[in-house]
């Protein structure tokens, strides 16, 4: 079998089904994102983390801790002030997870179906 670099398959493998790590892993995948997104909206900018620092009236070792992917503490407010440093709006969105969309699938394979009476 052919080995893989993915590392999401990887660690697929390597936790199982436990669904505490997956969990965690979910949240880290979250933090990852989050802190990838400012640095890349920040670089595409053209802007240091000093710069940007400037601009939201904070300083750069702020801006590296939410560039961070262990970073746990993005607030709302504080990813505002940075999209509107940027020219850029927030945008956040709320999406029905894995464990409702397989409960939901659950539900209507066990319902019958919903047969229309014919007139007579």
């Amino acid at each position: 079998m052919a080995r893989t670099k993915n590392a999401l398959k990887i660690l697929e493998k390597v936790t199982g089904k436990d669904p505490v790590l997956r969990e965690e892993i979910a949240d880290a995948r979250i933090n990852l994102k989050v802190a990838q997104m400012i640095h890349d909206s920040r670089t595409k900018a053209g802007l240091s983390q000093r710069q940007l620092a400037d601009l939201i009236g904070s300083k750069q070792p702020v801006i590296a801790r939410l560039e961070d992917a262990d970073y746990e503490g993005h607030s709302l407010t504080m990813l505002q002030r940075i999209a509107e440093a940027l020219d850029q709006r927030l945008e956040l969105r709320f999406v029905p997870s894995a464990k409702h969309i397989a409960l939901k699938s659950r539900r209507s394979a066990r319902r019958p179906p919903n047969r229309q009476l014919q007139p007579a």
